[in-house]
């Protein structure tokens, strides 16, 4: 049988910068779609954002398998080209300021013109009924207006931003379902649509805890909790020392907290009435953290790590990034692939969290170099010459 993947055919003109965008078409590209990179002449801001004259590791990890088209979309013999391959392409990607496909004359209205079956898929900070519709947004400054910085940290410290970027990854996500959403329902309508995923919107949902603790006290909770549950609902549920680091330990149901109790040889604790539900449990939370410490730090991370979970308790041993790396999510199936990039040079991919039976995941690819696809693109898909393209080059137009 012919190996087909879910989006085997799809075209997508990746206009795309930094992580939102890239991750989208990464994800859509892992899953058999060609994606065309479409960059400025000096390439997209993560390339180079790092001293020296090799790409950096933050473009290698997210743009593996794509291919690059060096254009200058400003000149208006570019502008022509692109919309060429647009009348060619299924979906294009951008994560510009607001505005700036319309100040390039490329907005949806005249993409549609080219081609009425094209979506475009637009990453955005800011969701579009809200006052900040227009302001330029990154990471950091969604993290800010959502409450992700306001629940992140200990009590009392400062605001803290979230370790990852949630913001981005959670839009870049949401921005591939749109994508999909709209070509399954192209193939109803048989038209394309302007679909929007604003970071502000999709990282909200993530925040399910701390807003249900705040809604449910009348607002008494204090917003950061540390490693602690967001809103005060689950206890035992804390980073806990072990004699060689940390034991991520969570107990949602009293079951679980019965067999903690078992594993630290606690009985008065598992019959104490003081302790049989879990808002008991919550109000005594100093103290059950301090007893719980008390166990773990007395025995290395395996050791409480196996006991727990032979005994069926949610936990996990923290590890850091130097432990990562060394681990089971770094391989040629994990989520982090070596390949081979320019030069020769190890570097590494993202693989795909999306698992589909029937749709067979793609070797790893390196990264490319900027502008390395141009001539086999505009002669591919678009019938150009070798003359042409040599005069395209001339003119610094790719």
């Amino acid at each position: 049988m012919t190996e087909r993947r879910a989006f085997d055919g799809i075209v997508v003109l990746d206009l795309s910068q930094v992580y939102n965008g890239p991750y989208c078409t990464l994800l859509l590209g892992q899953l058999g779609a060609e994606i065309i990179k479409i960059e400025p002449f000096r390439g997209e801001p993560v390339r180079w954002r790092v001293v020296g004259e090799q790409q950096t590791a933050a473009f290698d990890l997210l743009n593996g398998g794509k291919k690059s088209l060096r254009l200058d979309l400003k000149n208006p013999r570019g502008r022509e080209l692109f919309l060429r391959l647009v009348s060619r392409a299924d979906v294009v990607v951008e994560n510009f300021a607001p505005g700036t496909l319309q100040r390039l004359s490329l907005g949806y209205e005249v993409l549609a013109q080219a081609n009425e079956r094209i979506i475009l898929a637009s990453g955005r900070g800011y969701g579009a009924s809200t006052p900040q519709a227009e302001m330029r947004a990154m990471d950091l400054t969604i993290q800010a207006v959502t409450g992700v910085m306001a629940t992140t940290g200990r009590p009392d410290q400062p605001p803290t931003k979230a370790g990852p970027a949630v913001a981005d990854f959670f839009g870049g996500t949401h921005l591939m379902g749109a994508v999909a959403a709209a070509l399954y329902q192209r193939t109803v309508t048989g038209r394309g649509q302007h679909v929007e995923v604003a970071m502000q919107d999709a990282v909200t949902p993530s925040l399910a805890s701390s807003i249900a603790g705040h809604l449910d006290s009348g607002g008494t909770l204090p917003e950061r909790t540390g490693n602690r549950h967001g809103g005060l609902a689950v206890c035992p549920y804390n980073v806990y020392p072990a004699s060689d680091g940390w034991v991520a330990i969570l107990c949602m149901t009293d079951g679980h907290w019965q067999s903690l109790c078992r594993l630290m040889d606690r009985a008065d604790l598992a019959g104490d009435p003081a302790y049989a539900s879990p808002p008991a449990r919550v109000a005594q939370m100093d103290k059950l953290d301090e007893i719980v410490a008390m166990w773990t730090g007395q025995l290395n991370r395996d050791a409480i790590v196996g006991r727990l979970q032979a005994a069926g308790v949610p936990c996990a041993a923290v590890l850091g990034l130097p432990d990562v790396m060394a681990g089971p999510l770094v391989g040629a199936d994990g989520m982090i692939r070596p390949v081979r990039g320019a030069g020769d040079h190890p570097a590494y991919v993202f693989g795909s969290p999306l698992r589909l039976a029937d749709s067979p995941p793609l070797p790893a690819e390196a990264a490319p170099d900027l502008g390395e696809h141009t001539e086999e693109i505009l002669v591919r898909r678009l019938g150009l010459d070798a003359s042409e393209v040599r005069e395209l080059r001339d003119e610094n137009i790719v």
